[in-house]
């Protein structure tokens, strides 16, 4: 096997299987088990990538999730190219075949590093003063190219043929982390019987224990003892254990959503096994054991390949049994990297040397290095890295200054301390405070059911971790009602300690050097561009952030955050806590679309809703038409008929016989409850204290602000239950409106509410023949003008099965809506059309529904209405009570603009010629003369041919509409101006005759 870097005796994968893949077409061999990262390390391979603004040769960083420069495109087939993949986290499997990015012709020679050559050009914040002139240049040139140059990888060009898959899961406790602290914490809780789940985002558990050397806990090794803890965990049945599973976000009321990277590691994944799964986790108790992340140095040059984090190198070398180099040099201002340079030397590689900038640091790491004869240069710093491809040696200097002297490395291992991982706590809404001793940023006010462990949390030693976890774990699992456990605390016979390292950027890279000392590494973001932002006055670290795009890279600044922050308060002269910390947000890693979108895709991207009576209408050839997620009859074409001649027939059927109409759709909610009526007058612009059980009325709901949100018939059942109908499109906001009031304004009203859309079916059958249509098939109901009049609702049977059955109409004529179980909806549908065919009743779509309601000028919230409607402005101010105090948006409609003259109202419009059918939505002008652009003072809201009236009618909101009665305006048109008269809304039946048949 070629890996020359390979370790014979290190690591923990001795026995696995060898695995082949390829980078950038060059084949190599790895070992089941490897990362992406430790394998190619291991064949000697540290450029893996280019930066993204200087194009800079770039290796690894790191050995995780915080990787920001090994970002590597993996592909499995044409259709399955995955970009931006960080090649620390990828898991080798036999015939991987990955690429770099950002890179053309090839990685070794990028044409794209001639913008290092010309980074003057490119300091911080150019993009705010370039690409201003000329202004023509825009469009044509600068957007175009800088849209292609945007992002590092290539985005998949084909359809994702993977499936991805979700789970929601509930238990008292979540512990986020599974390191020690994670799995102590889940010990002590799972011990007392409650539900546990663990979730760590590497394939293996442990966290520092893989690379921790020094580690002992129950008297086994650190890494062992973490693999006997868990397999003791998923042995137990209150507990589920996910590896490969990220906390990407933690949202509110203990809400964490997590994705598990199912198949990514497998060479040939089933078709039936998911990509990625997303978890979506409600607990009553979250323990956040996230660790802590290792900083850089901030040097010149410290970007080479080559040149990485201390523990990095650790985890190379203890885990996967991989060198990063054979003349390894150190950087540190910390005691962890001693302990790297300490194994690398005891596993046969030479250590250069040791660079500590403290003056006289010591502790048992630094005693061990010395009696291995490792050359410790103390006071002194890495003022370069030299090398292009592969850091090729380190340049040292006393850190006040003095001579200089070169050592030839091949890689650098550093350290400037370690930043708890307070993402998942900052996105819970806590507050962190800022500890002056250790200049750290740690959990502070907690908003949350949540209690951070470990050394996200700032405590320090493994013995203390692993106390406080425990601790922690049975609290939560005791707040969250579990019972008290029996199991032992781990006893910890041995760890390391690491004392507390450097903010900001170290000597030679200070503010009277110009020299590219990296702080961010995928945005090419140096020490002086902080400085400069500054100096430009960004003096808020999130403007800082933003001038120079510090943190804003995938890695969301996991290394650089704390650097940056500490550059800036130099350069400001304030302390770190009043410069501040930058928000974290989700997600804390990026997660792809697939995941997040589920199954929700192609065919089921958005759920299709079918009534009761579809099949039937399907039998009789209706053509259907998507209303938000349902499918509704549009028209029901006969032979040789088009459109507009069923829609014809079909209204004129209507308002001379009958016709059946499946109103199934739209919105039914039940108000229930003692309260019910003064919940009703909170939440509707009418009066409902006195309306009587058996009686509808027509209701409209505002907003805050005083506009229009929906309108719908109420029915009142029984003085404490209301059946309240919405518009289809309205049904679920409606819902939500009325819950989020109910809950938050109103919670002192004793009132339920549910959703009975899907509940009942409803049928409309409308015209003059209607009642004799209905009569035959109803049981218990009487039927009478009198003893059912208009807006009328009564419970009895139709067909033998239970119904609701409200006289309404929404044509104008007299009607009736049946409302029958759903089950029974098709039955019941098919006994009303036979009896229907006796009378010369027609089936009716919606097309016709909107061309029948226009002709009696009712109006469709969201067509006639545009979100600035008030109930005056659509000529409803019969329907807001006049003695009502108090409802929902009657402040609103008090304001200055919504009661002043010139607004825009609702009117009817009748073109000069009857035959020209306006458009909906074309504006309409005043003058037709006028210079463009016109003036213009209205639109078409609602446009129709109507047989019934023999003429195109429209409704339109016009400035002064109802003012304007009589008068001529014009409508232009590509084509022509085209003359209207504005009239009544109501073009059928004046008098509203008909609705008494």
């Amino acid at each position: 096997m070629n890996a020359a870097f390979r370790i014979s005796g290190a690591g923990r994968l001795k026995q696995a299987k060898t695995a082949s893949f390829s980078f950038d077409d060059k084949p190599y061999i790895g070992i089941e088990g490897d990362t992406l990262a430790s394998a190619l390390l291991a064949n000697g391979v540290h450029l893996v990538g280019r930066s993204f603004k200087y194009h800079r040769p770039r290796g690894f960083l790191s050995a995780g999730a915080e990787e920001p420069n090994a970002l590597v495109q993996v592909v499995r087939d044409d259709a399955r190219k995955t970009p931006n993949v960080r090649a620390t986290v990828q898991e080798l499997y036999d015939g991987l075949t990955a690429h770099s990015q950002n890179r053309w012709p090839s990685l070794a020679f990028d044409v794209g590093a001639v913008n290092d050559i010309a980074s003057p050009l490119f300091s911080a914040g150019f993009y705010y003063k370039t690409f201003m002139w000329p202004k023509s240049a825009w469009k044509s040139l600068y957007e175009p190219k800088i849209r292609a140059a945007a992002g590092l990888g290539v985005s998949p060009d084909r359809p994702d043929p993977d499936h991805y898959a979700a789970r929601y899961a509930h238990c008292e406790v979540l512990v986020l982390g599974g390191g020690a602290a994670g799995i102590a914490a889940a010990l002590a809780a799972a011990e007392t019987g409650v539900r546990v789940i663990l979730a760590d985002e590497q394939g293996e558990f442990g966290g520092s224990l893989r690379f921790e050397s020094g580690a002992k806990i129950d008297g086994e090794n650190g890494y062992a003892w973490a693999q006997s803890a868990i397999a003791k965990l998923k042995a137990m049945d209150n507990v589920r254990v996910l590896s490969r599973t990220t906390a990407f976000g933690y949202y509110a009321q203990n809400f964490v959503g997590l994705v598990a990277r199912v198949s990514d590691h497998l060479k040939s994944p089933g078709r039936e096994l998911a990509r990625e799964r997303l978890w979506q986790v409600r607990a009553k108790r979250v323990v956040l054991a996230t660790g802590a992340i290792e900083r850089h140095m901030v040097f010149a040059n410290n970007d080479r390949p080559g040149v990485m984090l201390a523990s990095a190198a650790r985890t190379y070398l203890n885990h996967y049994g991989v060198a990063v180099g054979r003349n390894v040099g150190v950087y540190t201002a910390n005691d962890s990297a001693y302990a790297a340079a300490i194994d690398l030397k005891k596993a046969g590689v030479n250590i250069a040397a040791i660079v500590d900038l403290r003056d006289n640091p010591s502790g048992p790491v630094i005693d061990e290095a010395r009696s291995l004869g490792i050359e410790i240069n103390f006071g002194r710093a890495v003022v370069s890295a030299g090398g292009k491809l592969r850091v090729s040696s380190m340049t040292v200097q006393p850190k006040t200054g003095g001579g200089e002297r070169t050592i030839p490395v091949d890689a650098i291992l550093m350290s400037a301390g370690w930043t708890p991982s307070v993402h998942l706590f900052s996105q819970s809404r806590g507050k962190v405070a800022f500890n002056e001793e250790t200049r750290r940023f740690v959990p502070g006010t907690y908003a949350q059911d949540c209690v951070s462990v470990g050394a996200c949390n700032g405590t320090d030693g493994l013995s203390a971790t692993i106390d406080e976890a425990y601790a922690a774990g049975a609290k939560a699992a005791k707040d969250a009602g579990g019972k008290g456990g029996k199991g032992a605390k781990p006893k910890v016979d041995a760890s390391e300690s690491w004392s507390r390292g450097m903010l900001g950027a170290a000597p030679g890279a200070g503010p009277d050097t110009t020299v590219k000392a990296f702080v961010d590494f995928q945005n090419d973001v140096t020490a002086k561009d902080i400085r400069q932002a500054v100096h430009e006055g960004m003096h808020s670290i999130e403007h800082v952030k933003r001038f120079t795009t510090n943190g804003m890279a995938t890695d969301q600044g996991k290394t650089s955050n704390m650097h940056g922050l500490a550059i800036a308060a130099e350069t400001l002269g304030k302390p770190i806590p009043q410069v501040g910390l930058t928000t974290f947000r989700a997600p804390y890693t990026p997660v792809t679309f697939g995941s997040i979108v589920g199954h929700a895709r192609g065919s089921l991207f958005d759920p299709t809703r079918r009534t009761a009576t579809h099949g039937w209408a399907a039998t009789q050839g209706a053509v259907f038409e998507d209303v938000g997620q349902w499918k509704r009859a549009w028209y029901f074409p006969k032979a040789g008929e088009d459109m507009h001649a069923a829609v014809n027939r079909e209204c004129v059927a209507v308002r001379k016989a009958a016709g059946l109409f499946d109103a199934s759709t739209l919105g039914k909610i039940e108000v229930v409850g003692p309260d019910a009526a003064k919940f009703m007058e909170l939440l509707y612009t009418n009066p409902w204290e006195k309306l009587e059980p058996g009686r509808c009325r027509y209701g409209i709901m505002l907003r805050e602000d005083g506009f229009i949100y929906d309108d719908g018939v109420v029915g009142r059942l029984a003085p404490d239950r209301f059946h309240v109908t919405t518009t289809t499109g309205g049904a679920p906001r409606v819902m939500h409106h009325m819950e989020d009031y109910l809950q938050t304004e109103f919670p002192h009203l004793n009132v339920w509410l549910t959703s009975i859309t899907e509940q009942w079916a409803v049928i409309a059958v409308q015209g003059p023949k209607s009642r004799e249509i209905i009569a035959p098939l109803v049981e218990g109901i009487d039927m009478s003008d009198e003893a059912l009049p208009h807006m009328s609702v009564r419970e009895g049977k139709i067909c033998g099965v239970p119904t609701r059955l409200f006289r309404m109409s929404f044509t104008g004529e007299r009607g009736f809506e049946v409302n029958v179980p759903a089950d029974y909806g098709e039955a019941v549908w098919e006994a009303l059309w036979a009896e229907g065919q006796k009378h010369g009743a027609t089936a009716y779509g919606t097309e016709s529904m909107h061309v029948l309601r226009a002709e009696k000028g009712y109006i469709i919230v969201g067509q006639d209405t545009d979100g600035t409607v008030t109930p005056n402005d659509a000529g409803l101010d019969w329907a807001v009570g006049k003695k009502k105090t108090d409802f929902v948006g009657i402040r609103g409609m008090a304001r200055a603009d919504l009661v002043a003259k010139g607004r825009k109202q609702l009117v009817g419009l009748k073109t000069k010629d009857p035959k020209v059918v306006l458009e909906e939505g074309a504006q309409i002008v005043d003058d037709p003369k006028q210079a463009i652009p016109m003036k213009m003072i209205g639109h078409v809201t609602s446009s129709y041919w109507s047989q019934n009236c023999g003429r195109s009618i429209a409704l339109a909101l016009v400035a002064g509409g109802r003012d304007r009665m009589g008068k001529t305006l014009y409508v232009p048109m590509p084509n022509g101006m085209i003359e209207v008269e504005v009239t009544d809304m109501v073009f059928v039946d004046e008098k509203g005759e008909r609705l008494n048949g």
